[in-house]
């Protein structure tokens, strides 16, 4: 690519560790969360700054952020990090994904900038931004309608990235993209509501959150059944990759499958919301409970995948 090796800096026995799966992890929350809560804003055709807005604009220019810290300090030599920024190659997976990352970061600052006006306009230091944020106001339904796409977009090209890996057969697969879309926007919808019941005041049974919570369980689903079907690819796959089902059923690997992601990613926020009691489904317990386990089990499998599938590889 240009002379440039970017996959430098990820070997150690593992080509992609444990860095690159938790740039997986934030920028599927970020492009769920922000895609999740545009989504929202165009179906209920809202134009005000709701708390669940402000919260998914927080927590997806957060986390992105933090991803892309994660990503460039991996590199053997971070500090020419700025090259993968001015030398692409459009037959490169990654080149694709820091073209959408280039554009798709500025705009989740500025549709923070104008989710937050309000408080940031009150700010006497910060009072010039205001004739900017008007003008930008104008444009608000073109770059969020924009953002809602990169966000998407974001989340499935973390699928892509290693799926590329053609020699691992757990990660190969054409279903890894759209695993990571539902995956993304089930966590990342799990992490804006919390930060908006917490730090915006948004009412526990609000119109959106119960929207949203009704919206979850179909998520959840739809991860379940891509997980059914990347295993049922593996039986029914060639003798390499009925091989690599020996990662859901030995080792430490298997484990962090099944209490990781079945356990807390499924089965805890089904026990919290059906099992205990409506009294405590609905309390502000079993609302951080469930939506901290979403997270932690989408964290679970983006390093069981990442991995797993790598370890069991032909």
């Amino acid at each position: 690519m240009n002379g440039i090796d970017f996959s430098t800096g990820l070997s150690d026995g593992i080509a992609w560790p444990w860095p690159i799966a938790v740039y997986l992890f934030f920028a599927g929350i970020s492009g769920g969360a922000l895609a999740v809560a545009l989504l929202l804003r165009l179906f209920k055709q809202q134009s005000g700054n709701t708390p669940l807005l402000k919260a998914a604009t927080v927590v997806a220019f957060v986390t992105i952020c933090l991803g892309m810290l994660c990503l460039v300090l991996d590199l053997t030599n971070p500090l020419f990090f700025w090259r993968i920024l001015v030398y692409y190659n459009l037959n490169s997976v990654m080149s694709l994904g820091v073209i959408v990352l280039l554009i798709y970061i500025p705009l989740t600052a500025l549709l923070l900038a104008l989710a937050l006006q309000e408080a940031l306009t009150a700010n006497s230091k910060l009072a010039f931004m205001a004739p900017w944020l008007e003008w930008l106001s104008a444009w608000r339904l073109p770059l969020e309608k924009l953002s809602l796409v990169l966000a998407v977009a974001v989340c499935a090209y973390t699928g892509f990235l290693i799926s590329a890996l053609i020699s691992f057969p757990i990660i190969n697969t054409s279903l890894l993209p759209a695993l990571f879309i539902v995956s993304g926007l089930s966590a990342g919808t799990a992490m804006a509501k919390m930060v908006a019941v917490m730090w915006f005041k948004e009412p526990l049974h609000s119109s959106d959150l119960k929207l949203l919570h009704g919206a979850e369980w179909p998520l959840m689903a739809v991860e379940a059944m891509f997980l059914f079907m990347l295993f049922s690819g593996l039986i029914f796959g060639d003798a390499s990759s009925q091989a690599a089902t020996q990662a859901f059923v030995q080792g430490s690997w298997s484990g962090l499958f099944w209490f990781g992601v079945v356990g807390l990613g499924f089965a805890l926020p089904l026990l919290a919301n059906f099992a205990f009691g409506q009294r405590f489904a609905h309390s502000n317990k079993a609302f951080y409970l469930t939506g901290a386990s979403v997270v932690c089990g989408m964290m679970c499998l983006r390093l069981f995948l990442l991995y797993a599938g790598q370890i069991y590889s032909f």
